[in-house]
Order: C-alpha cells, then structure tokens, then sequence
C-alpha cells in the first residue's frame, strides 16, 4: 500500500464522516436557530425549551437516516477490510 492509497483512504474517511454527521448537525443547528428565534419574540428564556424540540429533531433524522448511514458505513468497512487483507497477502 502507498502513501497514495493511504491518502485516498483518509480523504475517503473524512468525506464518510461529512456524510454521517453533516445532517444531523444541520438538523440541530435549523431547529435550534428557530428555537432561539421563537424564544426572542416570546422572551421566554428557558434551555429547556430549546433542548427538547432539539433532541427530537437529532434523533428523527437519525431514526431517518439509520439505514442509509449503515450501509455507507459498511460499505467502508468492507473497503479497508479488502485492502487490510490485500496488503497481508501480498
């Protein structure tokens, strides 16, 4: 293995890792930004109620997106566990 492929592995790990937490981090960041905007115009200052709608919307997009992150994530792990077995049998 080069230093090439190691290379493209880590690009390819760092795009994965954009894949699987970019969309439940913009998921948290609109509704926490609409959380912040109703608590503005009503002057209600509680964490709580900008946590909870928050946490419900970070675990629907995951509940969403389960299976799609799985198999991105499997399909990777396949791809360094075929190279692990290619660098050992060469």
């Amino acid at each position: 293995m080069t230093e090439a492929d190691v290379g493209a592995l880590l690009r390819a790990a760092v795009m994965i890792v954009l894949k699987l937490g970019g969309p439940p981090l913009m998921v948290a960041l609109l509704v926490g930004l609409v959380m912040s905007l109703v608590q503005a115009v009503t002057q209600v200052n509680e964490p709580t109620v900008a946590f909870v709608p928050k946490l419900l919307a970070v675990f629907a997009t995951l509940l969403v997106l389960g299976p799609f992150m799985q198999s991105v994530l499997a399909d990777f792990a396949r791809l360094l566990f075929d190279r692990l077995v290619a660098v050992g049998g060469s």
